[in-house]
């Protein structure tokens, strides 16, 4: 059986074409799944992608929290189900409580749009399987507000306990305290990143690489294994 991994649309996202496409390359069924609505269709993974939610008023995220859709998202998560959030989707799971911390404004205050090295420091989350640690990838990045934030007894906890999953190496964008570009919950089934993985899974794309590829090959693998 074919895995099926859902991809959220809300209004202002720019990325779920891509994010499927990604899907698809990497061997698994893609599933549109709209924000008004609270059944996820029996996917086994959910990926919220990139974009401006409702324009990213108030906070990015912030009102995409309370779409109908993600009442689910947050009971099956928190149950063990695979969930990816990149950009305005690690925002938004920032918003929801499935992450700590939150996401501020770039400490440029300008947008960036670029391709960015990242070190992979957690290679056994539900996403990052195909991946090792220490492995050093090109992801796109384009953000407005990327600069992720945490009080320090939380960024003490993530170090600790190797929640970090990427960092940024040679130049911090945005201002990320302790160059983080993306974590992982406790169990490893919820994670969330700056970057877009989604748009480096061909050659002909992006950065030109398909650095982007495995996290989306690591959970058709563990969900195949499961």
């Amino acid at each position: 059986m074919t895995a099926r991994i859902g991809v959220v649309t809300f209004p202002g996202s720019l990325d779920d074409r891509d994010t499927q496409r990604a899907i698809r390359v990497a061997g698994a069924e893609p599933v549109a799944l709209w924000h008004k609505d609270k059944d996820l269709k029996q996917v086994d993974a959910v990926v919220l992608c990139g974009g401006f939610s409702y324009g990213d008023y108030l906070r990015a995220g912030a009102i995409a929290r309370f779409s109908p859709v993600m009442d689910t998202v947050i009971d099956q998560a928190k149950a063990g189900l695979p969930v990816l959030g990149i950009c305005n989707g690690f925002q938004i799971l920032t918003e929801a409580h499935l992450l700590p911390g939150g996401m501020l404004g770039n400490d440029h205050l300008h947008f960036i749009c670029r391709d960015q090295k990242l070190r992979v420091e957690n290679a056994d989350t539900a996403w990052t399987t195909d991946y090792e640690a220490g492995q050093e990838i090109h992801i796109p990045l384009k953000n407005m507000d990327g600069r992720y934030v945490a009080d320090q007894r939380t960024l003490d906890e993530l170090e600790a306990e190797g929640r970090v999953a990427f960092r940024y190496v040679d130049f911090n964008p945005n201002g990320s305290l302790n160059d983080i570009a993306g974590i992982t919950n406790e169990a490893g089934n919820v994670v969330g990143l700056m970057p877009h993985p989604e748009h480096a899974v061909e050659s002909l794309i992006g950065t030109g690489r398909t650095d982007g590829l495995p996290f989306f090959t690591s959970i058709l693998k563990k969900l195949v294994n499961a």
